[in-house]
């Protein structure tokens, strides 16, 4: 029944209710020749009757109530299209997605439930992906906006920054430049670096850091896209590596990492939001964005490890 169409199940809907076509052609406004052809042309299409002539009136068949069943779906799923577009014109309800680089995984998780404590009707999907892949989940419109150290230039975009990010170069505890103070680059010229992949912003920052400076790579061949595994191997004394603080803050905290003191170091970077410029946020999408910009950095873990602690006042 390709033909099949909502005012024909409507005229059903109604005949079933008030149990007379004229009785349901008065209540859609047709008259009851228009209605008893559009009930006809239903049974024809169908090949069955919709309904059984009865000393009460019209009472639906097996194939009317099949017909009732189908309307009464589609009404459930417009009512349900009604509630969803009514949240979406406020922040009680509605989806976003949010993409983020492979560092903001550290503290996506903790602005998410900030964020949904004020807001808990807003569904977040979460992407973390390397930046290469959230620049093009971005610009193939996959994802309402992102969150990334380094936005993109070859396409039109809006961004802000909404609180720091540190790099920081750390070591084993034990490694013989661990403690040191005032270590200047040419320090770290016989090192054993581990680094990010290529296109990683990370990788490209230690790169022009380290610019100069014959670098020495670990022997060790590991997948370097990984800070999970970087850090492992620099924990098991393998070689140094520049990484964000906010990933290696809870490592530094156990004293299983050791932040050197290095002169340029940490190097100051910031972290943005980024959208498409002719992406349209909606309510919800618009409120994690802001959320991000006023609340953002209280969720930021390790700046305590590049920030000055400020003496207490005394008493």
């Amino acid at each position: 029944m390709r033909n099949l169409s909502l005012k024909q199940l409507q005229a059903v809907a109604a005949v079933a209710k008030l149990g007379t076509m004229t009785r349901a052609a008065q209540e859609l406004n047709v008259t009851s020749a228009a209605l008893y052809a559009r009930i006809r042309q239903l049974e024809e299409e169908a090949g069955l009757l919709l309904f059984d002539r009865t000393p009460s009136g019209l009472k639906p068949t097996d194939a009317g109530r099949e017909m009732l069943w189908a309307i009464d779906s589609i009404n459930t799923i417009l009512e349900t299209c009604t509630d969803r577009l009514r949240s979406l014109r406020g922040i009680s309800g509605g989806r976003v997605a949010l993409g983020v680089v492979t560092t903001a995984k550290y503290f996506a998780p903790q602005v998410i439930a900030g964020f949904s404590k004020l807001h808990p009707g807003v569904e977040i999907s979460l992407s973390v992906r390397n930046r290469g892949q959230t620049v093009e989940a971005l610009r193939g419109y996959e994802i309402d906006f992102a969150v990334m150290g380094r936005p993109p230039r070859d396409f039109p975009i809006e961004a802000a920054t909404f609180g720091p990010h540190p790099l920081v170069l750390v070591a084993a505890p034990d490694h013989p430049l661990a403690g040191r103070k005032g270590l200047a680059r040419t320090d770290l010229a016989d090192q054993a670096f581990f680094m990010r992949e290529e296109g990683s912003g990370t990788r490209t920052v230690f790169e022009e850091f380290m610019s100069g400076v014959l670098v020495k790579r670990a022997l060790l061949d590991i997948d370097t896209g990984s800070n999970e595994t970087i850090k492992q191997a620099v924990i098991a004394g393998l070689g140094l590596a520049l990484l964000s603080a906010h990933s290696v803050a809870a490592e530094v905290e156990s004293k299983r990492l050791a932040v050197l003191d290095v002169a340029g170091l940490p190097i100051r970077r910031d972290w943005y939001v980024v959208r498409r410029a002719d992406k349209v946020l909606g309510p919800a999408a618009s409120a994690v964005w802001s959320y991000l910009m006023s609340d953002g950095e209280r969720w930021l873990p390790g700046l305590d490890l590049v920030t000055p602690v400020k003496p207490a006042r005394e008493k």
